[in-house]
């Protein structure tokens, strides 16, 4: 059974929007904005690449990164060639683009089960505000790649849902601060 990581950049408040500067969210960009870049705080991102086998994500993530990161191959390489795998209800096959490698369509969270269930190493889900709530909400994330930001945003896409849901326990396994004030935080989940 593959594990399925979710890998955010979060504020202490839980918001995960426009990290990185996408247009429409007021704090866009406020990953870099005010905070001193530190290469350590990042070297996870690094990590992931080399041991992700998958990449998943949701149709906005797609739709964003797909024109983009296939032309960043020294940033991005380690999800050039890796399979992909979009979660979309309304995504067709002519709206992939041919440049990103081998791309698959799923169109429900039981359909995000099947990759689990096959042979291989673990999967990994970057941006997808809402599919990382819904997966959450489904139990279907066994592990937790979180940098933690020390800002407040108030108003943003949560990572986590607010649903009326039995407590799900997370176990420490990796953490470290950086002189920046961003943490590093990774968790399993205990089933």
């Amino acid at each position: 059974m593959r594990t399925l990581i979710t890998t955010a950049f979060v504020s202490l408040d839980g918001v995960v929007e426009a990290p990185g500067g996408e247009a429409g969210y007021r704090n866009a960009g406020w990953t870099f904005n005010g905070i001193e870049f530190d290469p350590a705080a990042f070297e996870i991102k690094g990590r992931e690449q080399e041991e992700a086998t998958a990449l998943l994500l949701g149709r906005v993530s797609y739709e964003a990164f797909s024109p983009v990161w296939p032309q960043m191959t020294e940033e991005f390489a380690g999800y050039l060639a890796m399979p992909k795998y979009v979660v979309s209800t309304t995504l067709k096959d002519e709206d992939l683009v041919t440049n990103w490698g081998e791309t698959h369509i799923l169109r429900s969270l039981d359909d995000v089960a099947a990759p689990k269930e096959t042979e291989g190493g673990p999967i990994i889900i970057n941006g997808s505000a809402t599919l990382n709530r819904n997966l959450s909400d489904a139990g279907l994330i066994d592990r937790y790649h979180l940098l933690l930001f020390p800002v407040l945003l108030g108003a943003g896409k949560k990572l986590f849902s607010d649903a009326d849901k039995d407590k799900q326990n997370l176990k420490l396994v990796e953490n470290e601060s950086y002189s920046n004030g961003i943490q590093k935080l990774v968790y399993d989940v205990i089933r």
